[in-house]
């Protein structure tokens, strides 16, 4: 779509003429350099490779449009469905019928994703972290055999409601209610919000609180897998957000939502079972962070190469040379914990502290990177062509979601003491 004629694009044209003043039209910031200065990813499986090769030709697929569509605030499906096709969706899901995905594999497919733009990693995270492993672990053999390698191929959207206007980072006090008929049907009243894919026309796996008196299975929380084309089931997009912006969230309202019996997933029975699934993604959150952080430092480093300022390359002052040496230690040492923790799960140790220790410290790193190379681009770190103001407002979604810095250091804190200082 072309930007309207008040709009400027430094996009390079074969008309560009040198002028007094502007020598150069544009600087060509988007090249990836797969920074690794400790070769962390040296010794990567073919398998491994190969899987975030096909994560790569999607980054590179979405560069030419992804700065217009996140500009619009618009969601382009095609690109999820993209993903799909790609087979960028399993996220580290061992199941008959799935590609198998190394956890280090589905950590680089998370990290190059998110490297080319937040709101597909949010896609990525939402599609095969949230709505595709609930089915893979606690879904019906009849509703995988539905759903599972259509959602996995991104031939249908999936979505994860837990989170609610009124519950966030409480999300265990969920008020939404699941009403259990005589004839075993279910009925669904409540509201969820930023529900990514929730409007998307695809299915919706609704977390309520079983509202049945004297039933055992009062008081407890269940998931149930809702076509969003149901009746009573409304998602609106959620308008005027200044992060991840190409990707679509939702505000749900559930009124009356009559599902039959075969809806609820029999697996999940206990909010732990929701907890299982956000364990799984905080580490992802920790690998997202990481693109985001590679495409600030390498877009800083691409740039201080090419802006001359007083008649040299801003790369030869020594001030430019210190920062990107600060943000080089700290991307480095993002990858080292993404690199161990992929281990870790390999192995089969990975402690959920552990993976919210790896968030905790890599959004926190990312942000102070998106800083420093932001100011390092002068004038231009504004401007959504050069990605950096872009990964910059995307990164403060991803520091807040699947557990906000206070909870994952509450959680962190509770290991380490043995005491617990939750409210």
């Amino acid at each position: 779509m072309d930007a309207p004629p008040h709009i400027v694009r430094s996009t390079a044209v074969s008309d560009f003429h040198p002028r007094p003043g502007q020598q150069i039209e544009s600087y060509d910031l988007a090249q990836p350099l797969d920074t690794d200065y400790y070769a962390v990813f040296a010794d990567l499986s073919p398998d491994d490779r190969a899987a975030w090769d096909r994560a790569r030709t999607f980054s590179t697929e979405i560069q030419p449009e992804i700065a217009d569509w996140w500009d619009r605030g618009e969601y382009n499906l095609a690109f999820a469905r993209r993903m799909g096709e790609l087979d960028l969706f399993t996220d580290g899901i061992q199941h008959e019928g799935l590609t198998s995905l190394s956890p280090l594999a589905a950590g680089l497919v998370n990290m190059e994703i998110s490297r080319g733009d937040g709101s597909m990693g949010t896609i990525l995270a939402v599609q095969g972290g949230l709505a595709l492993r609930t089915l893979a672990l606690f879904g019906s053999d009849e509703q995988k055999a539905r759903y599972l390698v259509p959602i996995a191929r991104g031939e249908v959207l999936g979505s994860f409601a837990l989170t609610e206007p009124d519950h966030g980072s409480d999300s265990v006090s969920l008020e939404t209610r699941a009403r259990r008929e005589a004839d075993g049907s279910w009925v669904l009243d409540g509201a969820k919000k930023w529900i990514g894919n929730g409007a998307s026309g695809g299915v919706t796996f609704v977390w309520a609180r079983v509202d049945s008196p004297g039933a055992d299975d009062d008081g407890a929380v269940r998931c149930f897998l809702v076509p969003q084309e149901t009746p009573g089931y409304d998602g609106r997009p959620i308008l005027g957000k200044a992060s991840l912006r190409a990707i679509h969230q939702a505000l749900i309202t559930l009124t009356d939502v009559r599902l039959p019996a075969s809806a609820v997933l029999p697996g999940a029975t206990s909010f732990k079972d929701a907890s299982v699934v956000l364990y799984s993604t905080r580490s992802g959150v920790a690998w997202s962070a990481l693109g985001h952080a590679t495409a600030c430092y390498e877009a800083a480093l691409q740039y201080s190469q090419q802006r001359v300022q007083f008649g040299k390359p801003l790369a030869k002052f020594q001030m430019v040379q210190e920062r990107l040496a600060q943000m080089l230690e700290e991307l480095t040492a993002m990858q080292l914990y993404c690199r161990h923790m992929a281990d870790l799960e390999t192995a089969g140790s990975l402690r959920p502290t552990q993976a919210s220790l790896a968030k905790y410290h890599n959004t926190r790193a990312a942000r102070r990177i998106a800083t420093v190379a932001r100011d390092l681009l002068g004038g231009n770190g504004i401007l959504l062509e050069y990605g950096v103001m872009q990964h910059m407002a995307d990164i403060e979604a991803i520091h807040t979601y699947e557990g906000t810095e206070s909870v994952q250091a509450l959680l962190i804190g509770r290991d380490i003491t043995g005491m617990s200082a939750f409210a």
